[in-house]
């Protein structure tokens, strides 16, 4: 029986893997720069975890199963609730504030489409333990460069706040503000007509729908967009919200970071436990894809989960997402997949076969990619073999050349062949090499 990889999941082929590799450590480099520390949690987690964040809907969209010993567990579909866990569970007397990141898998059982996949990876930092604008401004600069470490320019990032929008569904006299947040959220994946009708049978009545329509086309840069909401939104904690948001921009300015910057009153992001200010990365593509990645301050998940009372705030990078726009947009190096040197021993005299192996050992110790023939092909095979690789040296190991001392280093771009002595062979090459 022949059997294929599950719907929604795939193989990385070494080609794929080093591209994927690439950005990966980009990545990586800009979280560790700004002092934010890995860790790794289980890939399954108890489903009440999940439940306890987003309530019993959210496990139609999990991988849950009940184990083996009747334990009711699911694959993670986040970072941030696993994180939030390991920080009650072991850190909450922690100096302040705890910066983490990750670079891991996730599962959702939902429909595969462009950008979207069961198993799925994310680059992700939590920064937990500060309630302060500071730590708001300090991620999303760290979000804004971990794009521009990729080669990525051409982007943006939108700023929303939900306190706002829940101002927003009182002043429209809902109820179920978190109902109307999540079709917000739906917004770019209906038409316009099928926005409206959704806000009807959601119980608005026109006005309503216009309100709506109207405060989610208020986006733009800053200095525009927050004059238009201190108009909007005049009095109480929308007020306060609206300070923050100028302080959040004069910080981000600071950071060097504000030509990438919008803001955008209709941004609700998906998960509820979001309490202030949300993000979301744009990069304008032909692929389908729309969001890359987004995050916000969720400043009541920890006491959820059995914590005291914490705020904390970070985002989630959608690596497939962000990989296929990088690749469109011609941005991630053609990755090397072809050792700089083949050792090849000529005949089956024992002898010579141990020599090659010294060779390739001592080449590898020295910090040179390099690899030896295995199969026992007769020269022109391995040769024609080396040759497809497009590897640029071969070392040719015979009976006789032993005799002698000396082995013979081919260039496989001109043909030409020079005698080396065993003992010099790392140093010629690696000055070949330019190591």
């Amino acid at each position: 029986m022949r059997l294929e990889r599950v719907k929604g999941t795939r193989d990385f082929l070494p080609e794929e893997m080093a591209k994927r590799r690439w950005v990966f450590e980009r990545v990586r480099e800009v979280f560790e720069r700004y002092n934010f520390r890995e860790v790794l949690t289980p890939a399954f987690e108890y489903t009440d975890l999940f439940r306890l964040r987003s309530g019993e809907e959210v496990v139609k969209e999990l991988y849950a199963f009940i184990d083996k010993g009747g334990r009711d567990v699911s694959l993670r579909p986040d970072m941030t609730s696993s994180v939030a866990r390991l920080y009650v569970n072991r850190f909450q007397n922690a100096p302040k504030p705890v910066k983490w990141y990750y670079i891991a898998n996730m599962f959702r059982y939902e429909e595969p489409q462009s950008g979207r996949f069961r198993e799925f990876w994310q680059a992700g930092v939590e920064l937990i333990g500060s309630d302060k604008v500071e730590a708001d401004a300090e991620v999303i600069a760290l979000f804004v460069q971990s794009y521009l470490a990729t080669g990525l320019e051409g982007f943006t990032v939108n700023i929303g706040d939900r306190v706002l929008l829940d101002e927003f569904a009182k002043m429209l006299g809902v109820s179920d503000d978190i109902g109307l947040m999540r079709l917000i959220d739906k917004k770019d994946k209906l038409s316009r007509e099928d926005f409206i009708k959704a806000l009807k049978e959601f119980g608005l009545n026109d006005e309503g729908v216009e309100k709506v329509l109207s405060l989610v086309e208020i986006k733009g840069k800053p200095d525009e967009v927050l004059p238009m909401a201190e108009e909007l939104f005049g009095s109480g904690e929308a007020k306060d919200e609206i300070s923050r948001l100028y302080e959040l921009v004069d910080l981000l300015d600071a950071y060097g970071v504000s030509k990438w910057i919008r803001i955008d009153l209709g941004i609700a992001r998906g998960f509820d436990y979001y309490t202030s200010i949300v993000f979301e990365a744009i990069a304008p593509n032909d692929l389908g894809i729309g969001s890359i990645g987004g995050g916000g301050r969720y400043d009541n998940l920890i006491e959820v989960f059995g914590g005291k009372p914490t705020p904390a705030t970070g985002f989630a990078i959608g690596l497939e997402r962000l990989i296929p726009v990088l690749e469109w947009r011609g941005l991630i190096p053609e990755p090397k997949l072809r050792p700089d040197v083949y050792v090849i021993p000529i005949g089956r005299e024992r002898a010579v076969k141990k020599v090659a192996i010294e060779v390739v050992t001592a080449l590898r110790e020295a910090g040179v990619e390099a690899d030896v023939e295995l199969t026992g092909r007769k020269l022109g095979k391995a040769l024609d073999y080396a040759g497809r690789l497009g590897v640029p040296f071969v070392v040719l190991i015979g009976k006789r050349d032993l005799e002698g001392g000396r082995l013979t280093v081919r260039d496989m771009e001109s043909g030409e062949q020079r005698a080396v002595e065993i003992e010099r062979v790392v140093e010629e090459l690696t000055e070949l090499l330019g190591l």
